[in-house]
């Protein structure tokens, strides 16, 4: 009887290292950042790894800002971030920080508005003004215009927004500059900015759960959020001066207008793009390996899993609502790895 409680407490000891039957302890990347693309990001770390016998992902869904400060820090092996680094955060690293696009996804303006059963539509400065609190009651004359004949419940409006740096935010913000003269001038764009009103939720989940539970709520979360828990969301017009719905062709749109002059360093916004179809408030999502990689290991381990990712990985996009990468961001990006250097 002590033998064996004795082989089974080893058992538990290995379990806990991460040590398999073969005896070797499963090879462990860690990685931390952005919750816009958690669910590829989830999915392509579980089908990597039961593709790849031996290797786990340890990947914390933090937000951008979090897990830009994390691979900085060097705490972790991969950072992800729906923003692309600054210069002066590039400069304060201490090694040179090479940023991959991984997927493409929308942000969009989910609502929770009892009685109402249209679809709402809304404009980039109608959007800054409601997140300015210049516009408070969603019966405003204003919403009102752009939904002409639909009966719009008089009711408060109450903005949420992120709480932590995030590149949802960015996303959103960077938009709301490019289309409101006085956002751009006021608050500005960034992963974190003084926002003029509203409650603050942790994460793309926090937020969601906000405008689940908050009567009159409008807030910004990532399109898988939305369509996962069925909350409905709003009609953008976009540059060219159509009504569009978030959706892969959108995002794949707006991209066109990038892919054939992507800068060198991959950093690039997409947002309030061109052409008649392109969704406004689309984005890249990159992950951030360094160039010199400190772990034989572990960065051989980060450059297949990079290819992978920017092959097989992408047929998986669609079915979570991320829109692959163009091909030729997908070439350009595997030339890239090349540039990773192992000890």
């Amino acid at each position: 009887m002590l033998k064996r409680r004795l082989i089974l407490a080893l058992f538990v000891v290995l379990a806990i290292a991460g040590i398999g039957r073969s005896g070797f302890a499963d090879m462990l990347v860690n990685g931390a950042g952005a919750t816009f693309p958690y669910p590829i990001y989830s999915k392509w770390f579980d089908v990597y790894a039961k593709e790849n016998p031996g290797m786990k992902f340890n990947y914390q869904s933090i937000g951008s800002g979090g897990g830009i400060r994390m691979l900085s820090n060097r705490t972790v092996d991969v950072g992800a971030s729906d923003a692309p680094m600054t210069d002066q955060q590039l400069s304060d690293a201490p090694g040179k920080i090479l940023h991959f696009p991984s997927v493409m996804g929308a942000d969009v303006l989910a609502y929770n508005l009892p009685g109402f059963t249209g679809t709402l539509r809304l404009t980039g400065p109608v959007i800054a003004d409601i997140y300015s609190a210049k516009i408070t009651k969603w019966d405003d004359d204003k919403i009102k215009a752009l939904n002409p004949g639909v009966s719009i419940p008089s009711q408060d409006i109450v903005v949420c927004h992120r709480s932590d740096g995030s590149g949802t935010t960015y996303i959103f913000v960077d938009y709301l500059s490019k289309v409101s003269p006085s956002w751009a001038s006021d608050v500005g764009r960034g992963t974190s900015v003084k926002w003029p009103t509203g409650l603050g939720g942790k994460g793309n989940e926090g937020v969601t759960a906000l405008i689940q539970q908050t009567p009159g709520a409008i807030g910004y979360i990532e399109l898988i959020y939305a369509l996962n828990n069925k909350i409905p969301f709003a009609q953008i017009q976009n540059k060219a001066g159509n009504w569009v719905t978030a959706s892969l062709a959108g995002v794949t749109a707006a991209a066109a207008s990038a892919s054939g002059n992507m800068p060198a360093d991959f950093r690039v916004s997409i947002t309030d793009a061109p052409g008649a179809g392109a969704y406004p408030i689309s984005s890249f999502t990159w992950l951030l390996v360094y160039q010199k990689q400190t772990n034989k290991d572990v960065g051989e381990q980060i450059k297949k899993f990079l290819s992978w990712a920017l092959t097989e990985g992408q047929t998986l996009a669609p079915s979570l609502q991320y829109a692959p990468l163009p091909a030729e961001v997908v070439q350009k990006e595997t030339a890239q790895i090349q540039e990773i250097q192992i000890p």
